[in-house]
C-alpha cells in the first residue's frame, strides 16, 4: 500500500469533517470489538443454563467467531485496499450490528453459534479497516494522535467490559450484552457511508490518481478458504475429542485439518499473490513477534475461560462479582500500555518481551493454585500479573512486527498480527476445554486439574519467541527495510 499523503477534499472544512467522521468510526469500531471480546466469557455460564447447552456447544459461541475472524483478516485488509476501507468498514459494521441483534433474539444454541460465525466474518471486515481508514484520511506525520486515541479506546473498553457485562448479565440476562453493541455499530456503519473515500496517488505512476499496485490485486481467496478450513477443523477436532465415543471422529477431523494445512502451504508457494507472503515470514523479528502474540493470547484466553467457570460454578459468584475478582487484569493492562514505550526504550524489545513473558507465566501459575477456599487477594494477584505480562508482550511484539515487516507487505503484516491475536484464543480455549474434560475429578477447580499448569507452559513459549526480537528498537531485523529510522 502506498503511504503517500491522501488527496484532500476541495475545501479545508470538508477535510476536517471527513477526518472527524473517520476518527469516530475507527475509534468506536475498535472499542466495540474489544468490548465484545471481553464480555463473552462472562455470559457463557448464563447462556449455557438458559439454553440448556453443553460446555462444548457454548465454547463454539466463542471459537466459531474467532475462527471466522482469524481466517479472513488478511483477505479483508486487501479487500479494503482494493474497494475502499470506508465501504468495507460500513459493510462489516452493519453486518456486525445485525448479527448481534440476531444473537440476542436467538431461540437456541445452534442459532447462536451460526450467528456468532457471521458476526466473526463481519468483524474481520471491520477490524483491519479501522486502521486502513486512518491511513487514508491522515498524512503519515499526523497519524500518531488518531492511532493513540484508538488504542486508548481499546484499553478502556477492555477495562470496562467485564464490569459492564457482569452488571448487565446480573440485572437483565445474557441477551442484553449482545444488544449493547447494536446501536454504536449501526450508527458508525451508516456514518462511514457518508465519508468520501480519498484517492491515493501512486508515487511511481505519472498520473495523479492511479491507485497503488497492491490495491489492484484481488487477494488470495483460496488461501483464505484453506486457512479457515484448517483452523475450523483443528478446533472442532479438539472440542469433540473428549466426548465419549468421539475418538474416531475427532481423529478424522484432526487429520483433515492437517491435510488442509498442507494444501495451504503448497498453494501459498505457487500463488502469484499469496495470502502469507514468504518474504514477510522469513523475517526473524516478524516470525518471533507473531509467535509471541499467538502464545500469549492463547494463554490469556484459556486462563480466563477456566477462571471464569471456577469463580461462577465453584465459588458461586454472580457474573458481576466474578468480574470484580479479575478487574486487576484490566487495570494492569491499561497502566501497562502507558508504561511500555519508556520500558522499551530502556530494556529494548527483547528485554521488555522477556519480562512480559515471565510475568504472564507467573500469573497463570498463581491462578493454577486456586481452590474452593481461595479469596479475592489470590485471584487478584494472579490476574494482575497476567494482565501486566500480556500487555507488555502485545505492545512490544506488535510494534516489532510493524517495524520489521518489508515495506511492500506492511498491510499484510497488520492482518497477520490481528490473525495471531484472534487465532491464539481459539487454541487456548480449545486446549482448556479439552483438559477440563480429560480431568473430570478436578471439575473447574484449578488446583485439582491440569488446564492451568498446561496453559502456564503455553505462556512460557513466549520466552523463546521473545529471544527472536531485536535487542534494541533501532536494530534492523531480517526482512526489514534497511536505512529506515
Amino acid at each position: 500500500m502506498s503511504l503517500t499523503r491522501p488527496a484532500a477534499p476541495a475545501r479545508p472544512e470538508d477535510a476536517r469533517a471527513s477526518r472527524a467522521k473517520t476518527l469516530a468510526c475507527s475509534v468506536t469500531g475498535a472499542a466495540v470489538v474489544a468490548l465484545d471480546g471481553t464480555v463473552l466469557t462472562l455470559v457463557q455460564p448464563a447462556l449455557q443454563r438458559d439454553l440448556h447447552a453443553g460446555v462444548a456447544q457454548v465454547q463454539w459461541t466463542g471459537t466459531g467467531y474467532l475462527v471466522a475472524v482469524a481466517s479472513l483478516l488478511v483477505l479483508a485488509g486487501r479487500l479494503g485496499d482494493r474497494h475502499g476501507h470506508h465501504r468495507v468498514f460500513a459493510l462489516g459494521s452493519l453486518g456486525f450490528a445485525a448479527a448481534s441483534a440476531g444473537v440476542a433474539l436467538a431461540p437456541g444454541i445452534g442459532t447462536v453459534v451460526l450467528l456468532r460465525v457471521l458476526q466473526g466474518a463481519c468483524g474481520a471486515l471491520l477490524q483491519p479497516a479501522t486502521l486502513g481508514m486512518l491511513r487514508t484520511a491522515y498524512p503519515p506525520d499526523r497519524l500518531t494522535g488518531p492511532v493513540a486515541l484508538r488504542t486508548g479506546a481499546i484499553g478502556l473498553a477492555a477495562a470496562a467490559g467485564p464490569l459492564l457485562g457482569g452488571a448487565l448479565v446480573s440485572a437483565y440476562g445474557w441477551r442484553a450484552v449482545f444488544l449493547l453493541g447494536v446501536p454504536p455499530t449501526l450508527a458508525i456503519g451508516l456514518l462511514a457511508l457518508t465519508v468520501r473515500e480519498p484517492r491515493r496517488p501512486d508515487r511511481t505512476a505519472p498520473g495523479p490518481s492511479t491507485p497503488p499496485p497492491r490495491a489492484r490485486t484481488g487477494g488470495d481467496p483460496l488461501g483464505a478458504l484453506l486457512l479457515a478450513g484448517a483452523l475450523g477443523l483443528l478446533v472442532h477436532g479438539l472440542v469433540t475429542l473428549p466426548d465419549p465415543g468421539a475418538g474416531g471422529r475427532a481423529a478424522a477431523t484432526l487429520a483433515a485439518a492437517t491435510a488442509a494445512a498442507l494444501l495451504l502451504v503448497r498453494h501459498e508457494r505457487r500463488a502469484p499473490h499469496p495470502l502469507l507472503p514468504p518474504a514477510l515470514l522469513r523475517s526473524r523479528a516478524v516470525a518471533g513477534g507473531l509467535a509471541a502474540l499467538l502464545a500469549a493470547s492463547a494463554a490469556l484466553s484459556g486462563t480466563l475461560f477456566v477462571t471464569t467457570y471456577f469463580l461462577q460454578e465453584v465459588q458461586r459468584l454472580d457474573p458481576f462479582g466474578a468480574a470484580l475478582r479479575v478487574l486487576p487484569l484490566a487495570v494492569t493492562m491499561v497502566l501497562g500500555a502507558v508504561l511500555c514505550p519508556p520500558l522499551q526504550r530502556r530494556l529494548g524489545p527483547r528485554g521488555t518481551a522477556l519480562a512480559g513473558g515471565a510475568l504472564l507465566t507467573s500469573g497463570v501459575l498463581v491462578l493454577a493454585r486456586l481452590d474452593a477456599g481461595s479469596g479475592a487477594a489470590a485471584t487478584g494477584l494472579g490476574a494482575a500479573l497476567v494482565g501486566a505480562g500480556f500487555v507488555a508482550l502485545m505492545v512490544t511484539a506488535t510494534a516489532t512486527v510493524v517495524r520489521h515487516a518489508p515495506e511492500e507487505h506492511a498491510g499484510v503484516a497488520g492482518g497477520l498480527q490481528q490473525t495471531a491475536m484472534n487465532t491464539g484464543p481459539v487454541l487456548g480455549v480449545a486446549t482448556a476445554a479439552l483438559l477440563l474434560a480429560l480431568v473430570p475429578g478436578g471439575g473447574f477447580v484449578p488446583a485439582h486439574g491440569a488446564a492451568l499448569p498446561v496453559l502456564a507452559l503455553v505462556a512460557a513459549l513466549t520466552l523463546p519467541a521473545a529471544l527472536a526480537l531485536p535487542p534494541r528498537a533501532d536494530a534492523p531485523g531480517e526482512g526489514a527495510p534497511r536505512g529506515r529510522p
